[in-house]
């Protein structure tokens, strides 16, 4: 596998591969995109409480998320301000190729975007990210919507030991 990000060819091989890079994809034909898949939204939750970052990690504090619930049309209104979104699909990363998620152009054109972090080489989980709406307006979402292409990068050799972190197999 040459090193760089992924075309589409190579990410569809991935997706036949035991576990498949992504699994649970809605629908694979609109998903699957020149360099990478989209990534849709299960649910969306407020963030209660403030949060606290330190050195140790027994130290962090993470805001308690609470689901918000669609509508029975699918949608949902969000005023402006900060969320916590779970996609529906589970990722299952080689030891040899991590990935960056990018908001979808529509989103930022409607003034939403979404922050993630960096998907490592052995991740597996069904991930969350951060999703803010800055339109003054609000902004209407519609479940399984995709908001985030996430792009996946080989390495030049293999990661040693994989993620390790408290968010492998999140949400599974």
């Amino acid at each position: 596998m040459e090193q760089g990000v992924l075309p589409k060819q190579t990410i569809k091989q991935l997706l036949d591969a035991n576990p498949p890079l992504v699994a649970g994809l809605l629908d694979p034909d609109l998903q699957l995109q020149p360099c990478g898949i989209d990534l849709t939204v299960a649910e969306i939750a407020s963030l209660e409480g403030e949060g606290k970052l330190a050195v140790e990690n027994a130290d962090r504090i993470l805001p308690t998320p609470s689901v918000m619930p669609f509508g029975n049309d699918g949608w949902i209104y969000l005023d402006q301000g900060s969320y916590l979104l779970t996609v529906n699909e589970v990722i299952n990363l080689p030891t040899d190729v991590m990935a960056l998620g990018r908001p979808r152009s529509s989103l930022l054109r409607s003034g939403v975007t979404v922050g993630t972090a960096v998907w490592d080489p052995g991740y597996q989980g069904r991930s969350q990210c951060l999703f803010v709406v800055h339109n003054n307006a609000g902004f209407r979402l519609e479940r399984n919507a995709r908001i985030i292409q996430l792009m996946f990068f080989h390495l030049d050799s293999p990661s040693e030991m994989g993620y390790q972190g408290i968010y492998q197999n999140e949400n599974l």
